[in-house]
């Protein structure tokens, strides 16, 4: 998958949060998830016809993140 990789500490982000995100972003990217014992990690390729959009939907996924797990009262 190309594109960008993200890490969310697992200590402040919602796992849950992901999830939704993902379910949220993904008409505009495609999604691969792993995790490590501290991290979840999030691999982003923006979709062909959002190419010219790509910088802005990571960052506005990674805001969504963010958002959802503050939502939720933080990560655990």
């Amino acid at each position: 998958m190309n594109g960008r990789e993200l890490q969310f500490a697992r200590e402040v982000y919602a796992g849950e949060a992901i999830d939704q995100a993902v379910k949220t972003w993904s008409r505009f990217a495609d999604f691969a998830l792993r995790e490590t014992d501290d991290h979840w990690i999030v691999a982003i390729a923006t979709k062909p016809e959002y190419q010219a959009h790509a910088r802005r939907i990571v960052g506005e996924f990674a805001n969504a993140v963010l958002g959802l797990t503050v939502d939720r009262g933080g990560a655990s």
